[in-house]
């Protein structure tokens, strides 16, 4: 059996566009690195939860990671594990941003957010201004992150099915009013938007006179990555709420910031895969967002050049002694303006034992006619751990953990 390495390049799909003479920035780049990988291993293209679905990272991640979305607690309760709060079911949390708005005829509008430096100690100030508050028996607590961004902790019987007041645009878009879910979420809805008035009358004459809320979940109990997948290890990542995801897994959470050397971030991590390895680590995860950031400059060059670079820091990938992985968790098009979308992600598998196919060149449109075909998040990690030499007989049932995929290595001998 092996080990298995993800390298997960954060929005690395791409669409074809024009000034790449119709190609993706996957495509049209020049990867020698990738290149012989896709050449010596086994190629595919991946959607994280369907085609044509535009998934954020975490919604994509749960899902590649082998979770069901019924499983999901929401991405504020990993906003919350990644800074290292503690958290409880009997609690719910979502995300909180204070924000700019301006009234017009039809409503409150978005006009922009703090600057992360320039406006920290005003935001944080704003933010504790608006602690403790109480609203129809509902317990509103915040905890501030960064630039007036917090963590908001709902007790005394709250329901966690509710929607965003945040469009999730930066500028210029309207505050929405929470709306419930299902009929048992009404009292929660009603009294989330009573929340919000009381904000505004707290920061009324303030430059920052509202807080929007997103991401609203509470913490679920579901199997470990060990005790579905029979490995273990670490998830190493630079945002928080990616290493709260994992730390929800039971994946040791490691802080891998990223800096203005994305290269040199991207060869820190595959050194940090070696030094997991030498410690019988049999599942290491590593992200960097560098593809991401391409992708929302919205200029197709700038995406191609970025994966030329970070194809440099490709070459000392240890598939001497690993199922190694490289993918996206999402398509971040250089054009249009759109956040993420739903086109294939390119996806490769190399290492021992791992048959080469007929792909020569890493990209959508030759990865998609690799042997391992067109999947879904779900698949990924049952093809991983099947090339790793872990796959989970269906035949018999040597685990009692719900949706085990591999064999857990928590197996109970009869004495």
């Amino acid at each position: 059996m092996y080990p298995i390495v993800v390298i997960l390049l954060d929005g690395l799909g791409d669409r074809a566009h024009e000034a790449l003479g119709g190609r993706t920035g996957n495509e049209a780049g020049d990867t020698p690195n990738l290149d012989r990988l896709a050449t010596s291993g086994s190629c595919g293209v991946l959607y994280a939860v369907g085609p044509g679905r535009a998934p954020s990272s975490e919604v994509a991640h749960w899902s590649m990671l082998g979770y069901r979305p019924d499983e999901f607690p929401g991405r504020a309760v990993f906003e919350a594990l990644g800074r290292g709060q503690g958290v409880s079911a009997e609690h719910v949390f979502a995300y909180a941003a204070l924000r700019p708005a301006e009234r017009r005829d039809d409503g409150w509008w978005l006009t922009g957010r703090p600057d992360a430096q320039r406006d920290a100690e005003e935001a944080e100030r704003l933010i504790e201004r608006c602690d403790g508050i109480e609203i129809d028996g509902l317990a509103f607590s915040l905890a501030h992150v960064w630039r007036g961004e917090a963590v908001l902790r709902i007790g005394g019987g709250a329901d966690e099915r509710v929607t965003d007041t945040d469009a999730f645009f930066r500028t210029w878009h309207p505050m929405l009013r929470p709306q419930a879910l299902v009929p048992e979420a009404e009292p929660t809805a009603r009294a989330c938007e009573e929340w919000t008035r009381e904000v505004m009358r707290r920061l009324e004459g303030e430059r920052f006179n509202v807080i929007t809320l997103k991401w609203f979940g509470r913490p679920r109990a579901v199997p470990s990555f060990l005790e579905r997948h029979g490995v273990s290890g670490s998830f190493a990542a630079d945002s928080a709420f990616l290493r709260g995801l994992g730390s929800a897994l039971g994946l040791e959470p490691v802080d891998a910031p990223e800096s203005d050397d994305p290269v040199g971030d991207l060869r820190g991590r595959i050194d940090h895969v070696r030094e997991r390895l030498d410690a019988g680590e049999t599942f290491v995860f590593v992200h960097q967002k560098t593809t991401d950031a391409a992708g929302h400059t919205k200029d197709p060059q700038v995406k191609r050049k970025t994966i030329e670079e970070l194809d440099a820091a490709l070459d000392a990938l240890p598939t001497d002694r690993a199922i190694v992985c490289l993918t996206g968790d999402h398509a971040t098009p250089a054009s249009p303006d759109v956040i993420h979308s739903g086109d294939p992600v390119p996806l490769l598998v190399a290492g021992p034992g791992v048959r080469a196919d007929s792909v020569e060149r890493f990209g959508e449109l030759d990865c998609a006619a690799g042997i391992l075909g067109h999947l879904r998040g779900p698949n990924l990690m049952p093809v991983l751990l099947n090339a790793a030499d872990r796959p989970l007989f269906l035949g018999s049932r040597p685990t009692p953990f719900d949706g085990a995929d591999g064999y857990p290595a928590l197996l109970e001998p009869l004495r």
